[in-house]
C-alpha cells in the first residue's frame, strides 16, 4: 500500500495514544523510534507534515526506514502498530542436540577406521550418516560440535 495517495492524518485519541507511548512507561527504542515517525508524518488538524528525509535526519535513521514504517502504519493502525509481530514461520529447531553430541563423542574415543592413525572431522560425518545418528551433516558442523565440546582430534 502507498502511503503518497493518503496523508497520515490521526485522531485526537491516536495522537494521544502515540505521545503517551513515547514519553511513559519503558518501551522497546524501535517501537518508540516508529511512534516518533507516526508523530512527525501527522497532518491532522492543519498541521504541516515533515519531510521523510528530515524525519530521518532527527532520528538517526534511513529515509527508507521511515517510509516503511509509515506504510506499516497504513496498513496496520494504531493499536497493532505498537506492538510487535509474531513470527509467520516458526523458528526452525536445532538438528544437533545433545544425545547427538554424546554419539559424536562416544565415536571419537573409539579407534578409527581400519587404514587411518586417527579421526579426522570428514572421517567423522560420514561415519555419524552410516550409522544414523542423523541424516546428513557438514564437516564443518561436526568441527564446531568438538570445538564446542573442548574435544581435540589430536
Amino acid at each position: 500500500m502507498s502511503y503518497i495517495r493518503r496523508k497520515i492524518k490521526l485522531t485526537q485519541d491516536e495522537r494521544k495514544v502515540l505521545q503517551e507511548f513515547t514519553s511513559k512507561g519503558t518501551h522497546p527504542v524501535m517501537l518508540v523510534r516508529r511512534a516518533l515517525i507516526i508523530l512527525a508524518s501527522d497532518t491532522s488538524y492543519g498541521r504541516a507534515a515533515e519531510t521523510e528525509i528530515s524525519i530521518a535526519t532527527k532520528l538517526g535513521i534511513t529515509k527508507q526506514t521511515v517510509h516503511n514504517v509509515k506504510c506499516d502504519y497504513l496498513e496496520l493502525g494504531v493499536e497493532n502498530f505498537l506492538h510487535r509481530r509474531k513470527r509467520k514461520v516458526p523458528p526452525v529447531p536445532a538438528r544437533i542436540d545433545g544425545n547427538f553430541e554424546a554419539h559424536l563423542i562416544a565415536l571419537c574415543c573409539n579407534d578409527p577406521p581400519e587404514g587411518y592413525s586417527r579421526w579426522s572431522v570428514r572421517l567423522l560425518a560420514d561415519k555419524v550418516v552410516e550409522l544414523g545418528y542423523i541424516d546428513s551433516i557438514s564437516h564443518m558442523t561436526v568441527s564446531r560440535v568438538l570445538k564446542k565440546t573442548n574435544l581435540s582430534l589430536t
